[in-house]
């Protein structure tokens, strides 16, 4: 049997530390197995990660975000790489989390320093599966990716709604 585990702010603070010194500047701390039917997990990020866009679509898996500290926004995006809507979470505007229907490409983003969300989505947990990455998107990793990133960034602050 698992054991109970509590989500605080030293918890908090340790997956920000390591999201801070890592090179992919997030972390993910994992509540589940891999083989769990649920995928529970803290992913903390600073603002200079870049996550993919991607989708959920085989097997098809909706995906929430909660989002606890800092500041942020999930980007959901048309079949075609436009952006069809953006949502800024800010605990501090009760703007609280998304649901994203399966099959949606979305990405997240932190827009402060040690921004932690709490996501949720069916497992198991397959990482041959486990993400559909789009195909108008540079790969992390890729010289673009940089750029591309902080469009995305640039696009959620003139937005207004952050």
């Amino acid at each position: 049997m698992s054991k109970v585990q509590y989500i605080n702010h030293e918890l908090l603070e340790m997956v920000c530390g390591q999201s801070a010194t890592s090179q992919r500047r997030r972390k993910n701390y994992n509540f589940h197995q891999p083989a769990d039917p649920a995928q529970r997990m803290l992913n903390a990020l600073e603002p200079d990660s870049y996550v993919c866009p991607h989708r959920h679509s085989t097997p098809p898996k909706d995906e929430g975000f909660l989002i606890l500290q800092g500041r942020g926004a999930a980007i959901v995006f048309k079949d075609d790489g436009k952006i069809s809507e953006i949502f800024p979470l800010d605990p501090s505007k009760n703007l609280w989390g998304v649901d994203i229907p399966a099959g949606r490409f979305h990405t997240i983003v932190a827009l402060a320093s040690k921004t932690v969300f709490y996501e949720v989505k069916p497992g198991p947990y397959n990482p041959l599966t486990d993400k559909g990455f789009a195909p108008w998107a540079p790969p992390e990793g890729h010289p673009d990716a940089i750029a591309y990133h902080q469009e995305l960034i640039h696009l959620v602050s003139e937005s207004g709604q952050i």
